[in-house]
């Protein structure tokens, strides 16, 4: 069987469907990824990737796109605009996205198509070719209001392929916790390619101290340092080992307290059973490395789903949310001390570890054919 995998060309959306194309491959098909940009890091993973966004600037799409939608750009920022700005956004750019993949899928000829909600585009093709297309979860979101809220910013693109609305998914994956979120389809649990980075090996083990991971978005833009700076001004007042992953620039250069230390890119997965809990810009994929880990997490408000992100999490018990700005002391001791953080997040590890891993639902893929 041929799956052709069909990814927005940005690293956070590409990674998380990395480990079912793997197990789908070993199981004997041939699979290729369609992404672009700095999604294109999923090569690393051995699996064959095709450019079908050369040249993509996400930061001009979004420029070009809220300039024009100026009240939902204030929402969007403000992470309030719901799914509102994200149609906006990748509607965009799945209207450029979608003759590169379509002319892809005509000459490769896959047997099934699996997309993610921020890539119509695959769907488009899986239509065009008559091929089963399935629906990966990849955020925490429902991936069918994503889908409505992209496609009805594509009437142009569909009529110029013949369509007047894309049909439903043969069938969909669901990625998050059901306690956390419940989404449509099958269950599968959540895991994401890392992209590589060495572990130190002091960060195998646990520290003298409850030690705290803080990391930011791979994404440059508003906000992209997240909640380090706050981080680093208030770790000298708890008891507890901060290490900054990948620092900003600015916070790189600033002096630290004696209880921090500096990173580069690692795998995380690998350093969070160590740790006592993560800090983090809200990020899906950062939210979902927690609670896997099934340590507290302290996830800010920010732009896009970020602070629908971390009020999922607050909801849970798993975690706290609140605003970089809003980052103290006596936040950061309660993180890593209150037994109720601790309790929650360690249900929801075992939630995830009780759904099927991706090298099960591979039967299940092979019989849409």
């Amino acid at each position: 069987m041929r799956v052709l995998v069909v990814s927005a060309p940005l690293i956070g959306h590409a990674f998380p469907l990395v480990p079912l194309a793997v197990a789908l491959r070993d199981a004997g098909h041939d699979v290729l990824v369609a992404t672009g940009a700095d999604g294109l890091a999923v090569a690393k993973s051995g699996l064959p990737v095709h450019d079908v966004a050369p040249g993509f600037d996400f930061g001009r799409i979004a420029r070009g796109v809220f300039l024009r939608h100026p009240l939902i750009a204030r929402a969007e920022l403000a992470g309030t605009a719901g799914t509102r700005g994200a149609g906006l956004l990748f509607g965009a750019l799945n209207d450029q996205l979608a003759d590169p993949v379509l002319t892809l899928a005509t000459g490769w000829k896959p047997d099934l198509v699996l997309y993610e909600p921020f890539a119509p585009a695959g769907a488009l093709a899986a239509a065009r070719l008559g091929v089963p297309a399935v629906r990966q979860e990849n955020a925490l979101f429902d991936g069918r209001e994503l889908l409505r809220a992209t496609t009805a910013r594509l009437a142009g693109m569909l009529r110029r392929h013949g369509l007047t609305e894309l049909p439903p998914p043969t069938a969909a994956i669901a990625v998050a916790p059901p306690s956390v979120l419940r989404q449509d389809g099958w269950p599968m649990r959540y895991a994401s390619y890392l992209g590589g980075g060495e572990l130190p090996e002091w960060l195998r083990e646990p520290g003298d101290r409850p030690r705290v991971l803080v990391t930011r978005s791979t994404l440059t833009g508003p906000g992209d340092a997240g909640p380090m700076p706050a981080v680093a001004a208030a770790a000298a007042r708890v008891d507890a080992e901060f290490v900054l992953v990948r620092p900003d620039r600015r916070t790189a250069r600033r002096t630290l307290p004696g209880n921090v230390r500096t990173v580069d890119w690692i795998p995380l997965h690998a350093a969070l059973p160590a740790s006592a809990a993560l800090v983090h810009h809200g990020g899906a994929g950062s939210v979902y490395a927690a609670l896997i880990a099934g340590v507290p997490q302290l996830a800010t408000h920010g732009p896009g789903d970020r602070r629908q992100n971390a009020e999922l999490v607050a909801r849970r018990g798993a975690g706290l949310a609140v605003a970089p700005r809003e980052i103290t002391a006596d936040t950061l001791t309660r993180l890593v001390t209150d037994p109720g953080l601790r309790a929650a997040a360690a249900e929801v590890g075992q939630e995830i570890a009780a759904m099927p891993g991706p090298a099960e639902l591979v039967a299940r893929l092979e019989a849409l054919r």
